[in-house]
């Protein structure tokens, strides 16, 4: 009953969700509307091995370092290593940089020639031109820099224990800090996970970046490791906390091993409640790496995130679509994250993979559903009053999908729910009574909206034998004091002959002082929420 009330309120008289094989049709390209694609999500990170989220919540149920380790990497064992040093670079590319120490520091340069340097700060260019007691002095690179006694040196204002190693490239300086695998992990541990979470957790973190470190050593390369997150964020001195410099001795020399190898402990913020093999992610399989529920991950703000709208237009500039974008589909691996996505344009399909589909989005994972809300266009003019229409669209991967619609496009009411095919088809009558906007509504978001214009339904008499040289008609809905226009047709051309006012019966009359003979047409302008309305031509013979 108050659906039936809303309908007679709102301006629609009725209205019908059809289901079917006419549902399921493709709609012309020209006639496609425009689309938006909402985007919900689980989880943060690639999805692959540890979830630091799912770390923190085992160790909050009390589960220790070693029992988080070895449920994220299946059949792994712990192993202790012996010391050993690593190369981090730090800078490459750039044409000086400065280096600040508070005690008295040493360098050494190819040749071995030491350098003994006072404290405080300087500024290094590729000629290797340094500041020693004797004077200025031309070493030759590489140039080690050793740090004074318990005095970490700073590049560029941030402390790094160990050495640096500055290298001129072609009119550029790079800088590689060498220094204990220990020491490096001081300043990576804190860099990856909030130094305030459970010692565990934070333990589970230290020997995860201890064995990745060493697993994902760079080959054929004057160091190591990026600083950054093609390895892993390395603070130096200055990210290093307590809680995780005593996680990483409390650790010291501990890696996760696999057929007595050091594994590749792939790690990231959160899963989602699923964790990813890695034949889903990276495209081989590794087995340690597999998909399992991580049911701890729900302590994570991103275990849930969205929904997100982007526009089919957005989705066509970010994804560098050749044409419009109307239509989309999923394909999943098996732990249901996006292996690709088949962009359905008005010029044919194009698929992209999930990494592209991720960077160009901005998406937090790749453990997506993506669902789609489109109405299309029904005509190329307005229906006339009284008529239905019949909307079509996309309504697929969401909840609660129903059609609503406005009179002015601000307010917007629910007209009934919509029911899509098995292919997230729609096809849905409506016979609104003036020009109202329609869009489909789902959890989540809501289509762009769909004008449906209304024309007055005109009618012109044809005069009578009584009455030769007048012409009278209705419009309806009833206009009173609508101006209604008499037109004759002059070749292509539509003329004026008179214009009459509208009654309130509906009804108009026009008297006209002689009536040519030729085909004649009423018809309104837009008025009080209706488009411009005609009549049938009306032909009157001399």
């Amino acid at each position: 009953m108050l659906v039936r009330v809303f309908l007679a309120a709102i301006a629609l008289v009725f209205l019908t969700s059809a289901v079917g094989s006419a549902a399921g049709q493709q709609a012309p390209a020209s006639s496609y509307g425009e689309a938006v694609f909402v985007v919900s999500g689980r989880g943060y990170g690639h999805g692959v091995g540890m979830s630091q989220y799912g770390a923190y919540g085992q160790a909050l149920a009390g589960r220790t370092y070693d029992q988080i380790l070895g449920y994220y990497y299946t059949g792994t064992q712990i192993a202790k290593l012996g010391r050993r040093e690593v190369r981090v670079l730090l800078v490459e590319g750039r044409p000086a940089v400065t280096v600040t120490s508070t005690v008295p520091f040493t360098a050494v340069d190819a040749t071995g020639e030491k350098f003994v340097l006072a404290k405080g700060t300087f500024t290094v260019r590729p000629d290797l031109t340094i500041p020693t007691a004797d004077g200025p002095a031309r070493a030759v690179q590489p140039l080690v820099l050793r740090p004074g006694k318990k005095a970490p040196l700073a590049l560029d204002g941030r402390l790094y224990r160990g050495k640096l190693e500055l290298v001129p490239q072609g009119g550029f300086l790079r800088v590689v800090n060498t220094l204990p695998l220990e020491s490096y992990l001081q300043g990576v541990v804190a860099g990856e996970m909030p130094y305030s979470w459970p010692a565990e957790a934070l333990e589970a973190q230290a020997v995860a970046a201890r064995s990745y470190a060493i697993a994902s050593m760079l080959e054929g390369r004057p160091y190591d490791l990026y600083s950054d997150v093609r390895s892993q964020v390395y603070l130096g001195v200055g990210g290093e906390k307590p809680s995780t410099t005593k996680a990483v001795t409390d650790t010291a020399g501990k890696v996760v091993t696999y057929a007595g190898k050091v594994a590749t402990t792939y790690y990231y913020s959160s899963s989602g409640g699923r964790t990813a093999s890695a034949a889903d992610v990276f495209g081989f399989s590794v087995p340690y790496l597999v998909s399992k529920p991580d049911p701890w991950d729900k302590a994570s703000p991103y275990s849930r995130w969205g929904p997100v709208l982007i526009g089919a237009r957005t989705l066509q500039s970010k994804l560098g679509a050749d044409a419009r974008v109307v239509d989309l589909t999923i394909t999943p691996t098996p732990s249901g994250r996006l292996r690709a996505l088949t962009l359905q344009t008005t010029s044919g399909a194009e698929q992209v993979p999930a990494s592209v589909v991720r960077t160009a989005l901005g998406l937090r994972s790749t453990y997506v559903t993506i669902g789609v809300l489109r109405l299309d266009k029904t005509s190329s003019g307005p229906i006339v009053y009284g008529s239905a229409s019949t909307l079509t669209g996309v309504g697929r991967g969401l909840v609660s999908l129903k059609l609503s619609s406005s009179s002015d496009g601000s307010s917007w009411m629910p007209v009934a729910s919509v029911a899509p095919d098995a292919t997230g088809a729609v096809s849905v009558d409506v016979k609104p009574i003036r020009t109202t906007r329609y869009r489909l509504e789902a959890q989540g978001g809501a289509s762009p909206a769909l004008l449906v214009a209304v024309a007055p339904r005109v009618t012109l008499a044809r005069p009578t034998p009584l009455e030769p040289d007048v012409f009278t008609g209705t419009v309806r809905p009833k206009l009173p004091g609508a101006t209604v226009a008499v037109e004759r047709r002059r070749g292509t051309t539509w003329l004026l002959v008179d214009e009459a006012l509208v009654d309130q019966s509906g009804a108009f009359r026009l008297e006209l002082d002689a009536l040519p003979a030729g085909a004649y047409r009423a018809r309104t302008i837009a008025v009080n929420g209706y488009a411009a309305g005609a009549s049938a031509v009306v032909t009157v013979t001399g």
